[in-house]
């Protein structure tokens, strides 16, 4: 059973509030993300060099930049990692009523990340495939995510599980469709905000809309 305000109206004005009352928290996440992304560009570009050198005249003129590419995936692995933790932290919070240090966020993140990563493939790859095949099955599955994320994170439930539960809850529910209008209406204005800002608004868009939505997750009785 979560915190007695995840089953309240949703706002605005506390989704606001309560991004403000996680800023470090949210703020350490973006740093780490950036700084996983650098790093892994930097690796990607000197295993690149290095093996450009090494191989010398050789007339694989490929092999350099599939070396360079391999070195950056496990960076690429991390930073995932850490971007679900914008979805995350708003589910913990909800859950338990105590706002999220950084420490609580880390500590979530490293008691399975194995299920996380696994979860992340299943949802990255069954939304890509989604696009690849007409767009809108892509649309429907992502548009998910806020109840998927918060199952993997605070349920135990095997992650195919949580898929299909997913997407039961979202679109078998009688609160269902209007919580999907919601989720679109939020996704237009974080893109509106982030055309207008040249990106930057992103950064506070985001987990604004972030802590919305789960909010409003709840209140729809989308998660219990």
């Amino acid at each position: 059973m979560a915190s007695p305000q995840a089953y309240e109206q949703p706002t605005i004005n506390r989704a606001w509030e309560d991004f403000i009352a996680h800023i470090p928290t949210m703020l350490l996440i973006w740093i780490a993300s950036v700084a996983v992304g650098v790093l892994g560009f930097l690796a990607s570009l000197a295993i690149t060099i290095t093996t450009a050198w090494l191989s010398g005249n050789s007339s694989d003129a490929a092999l350099p930049s599939l070396f360079g590419i391999a070195g950056q995936f496990p960076f690429l692995i991390i930073s995932s990692l850490l971007g679900v933790l914008f979805v995350a932290v708003p589910a913990l919070y909800y859950n338990s009523g105590e706002v999220i240090t950084i420490n609580a966020a880390f500590s979530a993140l490293l008691q399975r990340p194995l299920r996380y990563l696994l979860a992340g493939i299943l949802f990255s790859a069954a939304t890509t495939i989604g696009f690849l095949v007409c767009v809108i099955p892509g649309i429907i599955i992502a548009l998910t995510m806020p109840v998927y994320v918060n199952r993997i994170f605070l349920g135990n439930e095997p992650i195919l599980d949580a898929f299909s539960g997913s997407f039961q809850a979202v679109y078998r529910s009688p609160n269902g469709m209007n919580f999907v209008g919601i989720e679109i209406l939020a996704w237009l204005l974080v893109a509106l905000v982030s055309i207008c800002t040249c990106g930057l608004g992103a950064l506070v868009a985001v987990p604004v809309s972030s802590f919305y939505l789960q909010n409003a997750a709840y209140h729809k009785g989308l998660i219990s």
